[in-house]
């Protein structure tokens, strides 16, 4: 018999009793709500991932009067790169573009004594997120008259539907407050609602029941439609606020609507948009794969599998949209809402591997839409091909920084997902869809290394170049180790591609495959970089990185060589001492796809338990909602990619069911659905 899907979900609906940050979304937009249902007695936020706004530039000037910085690398050439430089125009572009909070939609409840009530005024509160329907119903008592909150977010429009039951509505003590921010960067995202007059809220009545609001903030605009069902009066009492107070008995419906482009003529009605969510919400779950823990005698299957059906639902509301989500998907975001090309293998791979390439391929396009500012890069440093961004939003244009300009590990990502691509959907189509992002990136691949100072017969990946875990000297450091693995797996499968293509196989890339450098070894154990570089060009392999408390304070890079990568370049018993010098040295695990990260090399190294372990570390928390240390999502796709790793299994694995997960009886995995990892 097949998994009992629904069964599997519906025992991991949130219930909370205090204040808590619930989403409901559809992948492209979303709610942050508070206890009341909405954002009343909270600074949460509405965001798309269509919503960008810019300050205006500095006067008189444009984005490409911004001078890059001139290095000298290890090859001795020098080249210019995006690092900040105090000019103005820099400023500027290390604030913008940034995510626009498109407003604050919360309820007005009025106590007995005619005075505004509180968070601490609700008593009872209960919140139930029932993970199958996609509903959020809050409920609890005000001056000792219930009040229920339904909320909710249409699967294909950008809309809220909220409905509300309680007496409160009939005595005229209940009312609902849409108000907008200035889209800055105060607040981290919430935006400012302390600047009145530079920005615009025009409202135009379309009839009794409905309200169209038209947004403008420099040239950010978008359009919000606020419908509602029964008798009501909206108000506009003042600037970007604006107060709907229900004239019906006990309950009252409304649809909160938002577009970057004009407003249909029809809005779905609130009863609709709950009906879509409850056909949509099974039709998800009831796509791609599925496991089923319940079977486990091991105490910790609940949370495990808690966190893998929470980390769906979190991934599908908030990392399904029209670009690459930032760590903290829909909701207010440190990186100002921009997205990081590095991070998008954490928050996307998850998505093939749980066949569920629909809500992937809303975003993967990134690729092709963003290579010519990646050539152009790579144009102007004197590489072929394209150089990938690090960090950047709707624009191709690099957020200026060291991390920025140095990092190099995201640049064989959009092979991996080519890959994976023609594994799931393996034709000519697929083939073409791909192969200019592909050679493209594969000729940068092949032109970053340089020839050894003291080898020349070597290559080497040489300063400025920055660490996965970002904590090396990036202008002294020679082979970071996870990149030598990966340029070697992305050169490998750009001849695989080329043979798909019936093309002759590249001679720079079989070079390169030929003569760049081992990945280093110390002590018969990988290091996280060869050597830090004298002044004099030399290298000095003296310094150990091991030894160094900074070096070892992130991301356990090495580890990423063989789990998250297939191995390339790898030696299994080098990597066996590797995984256990890490297991002995490393202080601590600092973000959420670390733990994954270990997991998926654990996994490949035959060491399931602490697979798990790592899964379930007491420092890899996932909070009530289910996500990740503290709102950052590439936890959570760590975690997926490497649960279907053990469930499915990858190339090469071992036979049998869940070959990742301990076969000592305690472990009872079902599971359907799941694709094998490269």
């Amino acid at each position: 018999l097949g998994i009992d899907r629904q069964a599997v979900v519906s025992r991991h609906n949130i219930r909370v009793n205090s204040s808590s940050e619930l989403q409901v979304g559809n992948g492209e937009f979303a709610i942050t709500t508070d206890i009341s249902g909405l954002i009343s007695f909270s600074n949460s936020a509405i965001l798309a991932h269509w919503g960008w706004h810019s300050d205006p530039l500095p006067s008189g000037q444009t984005i490409d009067d911004f001078e890059w910085t001139i290095h000298r690398g290890y090859d001795g050439r020098e080249r210019p790169y995006p690092l900040p430089n105090g000019s103005e125009i820099g400023k500027w572009l290390m604030s913008n573009p940034h995510k626009v909070n498109l407003g604050r939609l919360c309820l007005v409840l009025i106590k007995e004594d005619g005075s505004m009530a509180g968070m601490a005024d609700l008593q009872n509160p209960k919140q139930t997120l029932d993970l199958w329907k996609g509903l959020l119903t809050s409920q609890y008592d005000m001056d000792g008259l219930p009040v229920k909150v339904e909320t909710c977010v249409h699967p294909t429009w950008d809309a809220i539907a909220v409905r509300i039951t309680s007496p409160l509505i009939n005595a005229g003590r209940l009312r609902i407050r849409l108000t907008f921010p200035y889209p800055n960067l105060a607040d981290g995202g919430s935006g400012d609602f302390t600047r009145p007059d530079a920005h615009t809220s025009n409202m135009e009545s379309r009839g009794s029941r409905r309200a169209d609001i038209a947004r403008i903030a420099d040239a950010t605009s978008y359009h919000v439609g606020l419908a509602w069902a029964g008798g009501g009066k909206l108000e506009n009492p003042a600037k970007h606020e604006f107060l709907l107070s229900p004239e019906a008995a006990n309950q009252f419906e409304f649809v909160c609507t938002f577009t970057p482009q004009a407003l249909p003529e029809t809005l779905p009605s609130a009863a609709e948009t709950i009906d879509a969510c409850a056909k949509h919400w099974p039709d998800f779950w009831n796509s791609g794969g599925a496991i089923d823990l319940s079977g486990s005698s091991d105490s910790r299957w609940r949370e495990l599998e808690r966190r893998i059906v929470m980390s769906q639902y979190a991934m599908a509301v908030n990392e399904a949209g029209s670009y690459p989500p930032p760590e903290s998907g829909l909701r207010k975001d440190p990186w100002h809402g921009r997205f990081h090309f590095e991070m998008i293998w954490w928050h996307g791979t998850h998505w093939a591997l749980w066949d569920r390439w629909p809500l992937l391929n809303r975003y993967l396009d990134i690729y092709q839409r963003y290579l010519p500012g990646a050539q152009e890069t790579a144009r102007k440093q004197g590489y072929k091909g394209a150089r990938w961004f690090k960090c950047t939003g709707n624009t191709p244009v690099e957020w200026p920084w060291t991390s920025h300009s140095w990092l190099v590990w995201q640049h064989p990502h959009p092979i991996f997902f080519a890959e994976m691509d023609y594994r799931a959907h393996p034709t000519e189509q697929t083939l073409e869809k791909w192969r200019e992002v592909v050679f493209n990136t594969a000729d940068f691949l092949a032109s970053f290394p340089s020839r050894d100072k003291e080898n020349p017969d070597r290559l080497v990946l040489g300063f400025p170049i920055e660490d996965m875990s970002e904590q090396n000297p990036h202008c002294e450091t020679i082979n970071p180790a996870f990149d030598l693995g990966y340029f070697r797996f992305g050169l490998r499968i750009a001849q695989r591609w080329r043979e798909r293509l019936g093309m002759p196989r590249d001679s720079r890339y079989d070079d390169v495959l030929e003569h760049l450098s081992p990945i280093p070894v110390r002590d018969r154990v990988y290091i996280m970089w060869e050597s830090v570089s004298l002044d004099s060009g030399l290298r000095d392999t003296s310094v150990d990185p091991w030894a160094n408390p900074k070096w070892i304070s992130d991301h356990p890079s090495v580890t990423g060589l063989y789990g998250m990568l297939p191995g390339d370049g790898v030696d299994l018993e080098t990597m066996q001492r590797t995984y256990d010098k890490v297991l002995q040295t490393w202080p601590r695990y600092k973000w959420g796809w670390d733990y994954g990260m270990m997991a998926m090399a654990a996994v490949r190294l035959g060491r399931p338990e602490t697979a798990v372990d790592f899964l379930l570390h007491p420092d890899n928390r996932y909070t009530t909602n289910g996500i990740s240390g503290g709102w950052y999502f590439p936890g959570n796709g760590a975690l997926l990619y490497a649960v279907a790793m053990m469930a499915a299994g990858w190339d090469g694995c071992p036979e049998g069911n869940a070959p990742g997960f301990p076969n000592d009886g305690t472990w009872n995995v079902k599971w359907e659905g799941l694709k094998k990892a490269p």
